[in-house]
Order: structure tokens, then sequence, then C-alpha cells
């Protein structure tokens, strides 16, 4: 037995073996690296997607708020003025 070049071991002298091995390690590999591509990709959508919700979110919260604000401001005001001419 006898090393080669890329680390896989000739077991057989017509290299049957080692192209099997060096085929087999290839797609473990590929395998691996499609798997980490794919979980990134996958975490990266995830993402975007949540953060996407939380604005949409915020945004309808922070409108809401907004609204009942600005209804609480207006109700105020109209009835300061409804005392005001009450008065007069």
């Amino acid at each position: 037995m006898d090393g080669s070049m890329d680390g896989s071991i000739d077991i057989q002298t017509d290299g049957r073996t080692t192209d099997r091995q060096t085929d087999r390690q290839t797609d473990r590999q590929t395998d691996r690296q499609t798997d980490r591509q794919t979980d990134r990709q996958t975490d990266r959508q995830t993402d975007r997607q949540t953060d996407r919700q939380t604005d949409r979110q915020t945004d309808r919260q922070t409108d809401r708020q907004a609204g009942r604000q600005a209804g609480r401001q207006a109700g105020r005001q109209a009835g300061r003025q409804a005392g005001r001419q009450a008065g007069r």
C-alpha cells in the first residue's frame, strides 16, 4: 500500500479502489458543503422573514398607538372647547 497525492491509499494497482474512495470522499464533502450552504441560506431567509415580520408588527403597533394617542388628544381638545363654549 502506498499513498497517492490526494491522501487516499491505493489498495489495488489498477486504481479503481482509489477512484471509488476518492469519489465517496468527494461526495461526502459535497454533501457537507451543500448542507452548510443550505443551512446558511435558510438562516438568512429566516432572519430576513423574521426582520420583515418584526418590522410590520412594530409598524402596526406604532400606528395603533399613534391612532389612540391622536384620538385621546382630539377628545381632550374637543372637551375643552365644549367646556369653553358652555361657559360663555
